[in-house]
């Protein structure tokens, strides 16, 4: 979606991790290309879907146990999988005048386009013209682009903590005792969430590495069922809005204890899930490898579809509701979802999701020539 050295990666909006690898050129010296890594892209792609499925499943929650037990699999682990991978890819973030402008371009533009979109469509699908539109109120999807700009200029602050786990981790808890937090950029999920993208600072390749070997694949596969089982087994019994990190304890209606010692489980449980889910993510080029660098656009414009579904009367037939409709819909939200990842949809809505800087910022650099232009944002490295 974005260059991981400088550039946010989203939910949904994940950047691919690029491989370094010299080439001989024909002149003297060598010159360097960016190799996309397949895994993460693939991974990318796969998780949006869970994204997709997960909204498609929400009008058919009430009544179904089964329904529900998959949606809180997927909700425990489908975010996080974004917010770890986006830390990830934020590790080579410096904060250079370059990083700032992508940072900028990438991900407060398409806040303000689709924050603005979102709230004329929700006034047509709600009747309720009178919704004001506020640029500090994330509304539905957008949430996640403050959070990743929150978490990516933070991302120098990290790598200087002695231990930026518990330190994220304590927020976190503190976040869901403080209902005063507000939900000014939506605050509350950037803190609590905020620890998955430390834990994305903090791997390395090897890291990614030790998850796919085959005997860490063969225990994902008893884990992933047993989680289902025990969400089965949680549908009557807890509360799945935890999962959701946009609450604090007082406003799900438990003590305020409940609020850090939820958050240490549903992250280990997260964690955990997260890890079985990489294990599986196929290493080499498929045919969605492409499709993973186009999670941005996809994320952004399927809640469009989602929210429309609901207006249009698509779940209101009976047979919705029985298994075989359950299958269709998830069907459907996945083919919309690669559908709205392919290139050519990434093409037309490139502007919206993913502006050029020279369009967006600092205009005037279109006046100087490539090779001198390159020149000037070298001299403005802080390691130069």
């Amino acid at each position: 979606m974005f260059r991981a050295d400088a550039t946010p990666v989203t939910d949904a909006t994940a950047v691919p991790e690029r491989r370094r690898q010299p080439l001989p050129s024909a002149g003297a010296g060598v010159r360097r290309v960016e190799v996309r890594d397949p895994c993460l892209d693939n991974a990318k792609y796969l998780a949006i879907l869970l994204v997709a499925t997960g909204h498609a499943w929400e009008p058919l929650r009430e009544g179904s146990r089964s329904v529900t037990a998959l949606y809180m699999l997927v909700y425990a682990f489908h975010m996080p999988v974004f917010s770890t991978l986006s830390g990830y890819f934020s590790r080579g973030f410096d904060a250079r005048p370059e990083q700032i402008r992508r940072l900028v371009t990438g991900l407060v533009v398409p806040y303000v386009v689709f924050e603005v979109a979102y709230t004329f469509f929700t006034r047509w699908t709600s009747h309720d013209p009178d919704r004001s539109i506020s640029l500090l109120d994330p509304l539905y999807l957008t949430w996640y682009l403050a959070a990743l700009f929150i978490w990516r200029l933070t991302s120098p602050v990290w790598r200087l903590v002695r231990w930026p786990m518990p330190v994220a981790l304590g927020l976190a808890m503190l976040a869901t005792v403080s209902p005063s937090v507000g939900d000014d950029l939506d605050l509350q999920r950037v803190l609590q969430f905020l620890p998955f993208f430390v834990l994305g600072l903090s791997l390395k390749p090897e890291h990614l590495e030790l998850v796919r070997r085959r005997e860490v694949r063969l225990l994902a596969v008893p884990v992933l069922v047993y989680a289902l089982g025990v969400a089965y087994w949680a549908v009557p019994r807890m509360n799945y809005a935890w999962f959701f990190h946009s609450d604090s304890a007082q406003e799900l209606a438990v003590p305020a204890w409940c609020g850090p010692v939820m958050t240490l489980a549903t992250f280990g449980c997260s964690a955990v899930l997260v890890a079985c889910f990489l294990a599986w993510v196929p290493s080499r080029r498929t045919w969605f490898t492409v499709l993973g660098a186009g999670t941005l656009c996809g994320y952004l414009l399927h809640g469009f579809v989602a929210q429309g579904a609901e207006f249009w009367g698509w779940y209101d037939g009976a047979w919705v509701r029985q298994p075989a409709g359950e299958v269709t819909v998830t069907l459907i939200a996945a083919a919309v979802m690669t559908a709205l990842c392919a290139p050519a949809v990434q093409r037309v809505f490139r502007r919206a999701t993913d502006p050029r800087s020279a369009y967006a910022l600092l205009g005037r650099a279109r006046r100087f020539p490539p090779r001198a232009l390159q020149r000037l944002r070298g001299a403005t490295r802080p390691d130069s």
